[in-house]
């Protein structure tokens, strides 16, 4: 009896040491978080390496749906709704496959996300959306598998699979110009100086209705004791967009008065150079 409970205790150390030993993941978990516009993009994959094996056409077969990566799903998840390649989806957490070939891949955005790789049974009426990829050939050869963005703007992104010596990639259009939008209209109701001047900026920068920008910058300077050169400055850009080149100088001018007394020489610099341009100097 005394040799089994020995024999017991033996095993139930060696289990607890064993439960004590942390060892790395083949294929570890990424989680990639990037705000696109005012819009929240975050995915979650494993990420399996090469290890000297072939990979296209073997380790990921031509036409054979794929789970994007290793372990659990691979997820993605937007937080305002978005357009793919021209196509519109929810907001919302989606598994991504995806069917590999040598000219195009196949992208399936998968309402059911708690598969372990790929679902028992494949069901169409959760297929979200589905786009079709170009292949790229990758300037340098990934050992790694990697999804990353690139190419990002207030409106959109470029969203990249990327493993071996090529890459897929498709578009991600976000909706910044209706959230903006809204968020100026609603500021409206209780506008302040600093709402005039940022709705004005958008609008100057974002190629909108000039003549609006006009008003909203005028409406930030007059409610504003002592204008900033950087405010004054902005005025002075959008004037002459509006094609008031006379206004445009006299704001110009008192940017660069106010950049002055702030000891501000990039903006002595731009106010003078568009005041030579503008013919005032």
């Amino acid at each position: 009896m005394k040799q089994i409970m020995l024999g017991l205790m033996a095993l139930i150390a060696t289990f607890s040491l064993q439960a004590q030993v942390s060892t790395p993941q083949p294929s570890p978990l990424s989680k990639i978080e990037q705000t696109v516009g005012l819009t929240n993009v975050v995915i979650e994959y494993s990420r399996p390496s090469l290890r000297g094996r072939e990979l296209y056409g073997s380790l990921l077969p031509y036409g054979e749906l794929w789970r994007t990566g290793a372990n659990e799903n691979t997820k993605i998840t937007f937080s305002d709704d978005v357009i793919i390649d021209g196509k519109p989806l929810k907001a919302g957490t989606y598994a991504v496959y995806t069917k590999p070939d040598k000219v195009a891949w196949d992208v399936i955005f998968y309402t059911d996300t708690d598969n372990w790789g790929l679902p028992k049974t494949w069901d169409e009426s959760k297929v979200a959306l589905e786009t079709k990829t170009e292949v790229y050939p990758n300037p340098v050869s990934l050992e790694t598998f990697t999804i990353y963005f690139s190419d990002l703007t207030n409106n959109s992104a470029i969203l990249r699979f990327s493993w071996g010596e090529r890459y897929a990639s498709f578009k991600i259009n976000v909706p910044t110009d209706e959230i903006v939008t809204k968020d100026i209209e609603r500021a409206m109701n209780g506008t302040t100086a600093s709402d005039y001047y940022a709705s004005a900026v958008y609008y100057f920068e974002s190629g909108k209705d000039i003549n609006q920008a006009k008003i909203w910058i005028d409406k930030c300077i007059s409610m504003t004791e002592n204008p900033a050169f950087y405010q004054l400055r902005k005025q002075s850009l959008i004037y002459a967009k509006a094609g008031d080149k006379k206004g445009a100088i006299v704001a110009a001018k008192k940017s660069l008065e106010a950049a002055k007394v702030a000891g501000n020489t990039d903006y002595i610099k731009m106010n003078t150079a568009s005041l030579k341009e503008w013919g005032a100097l």
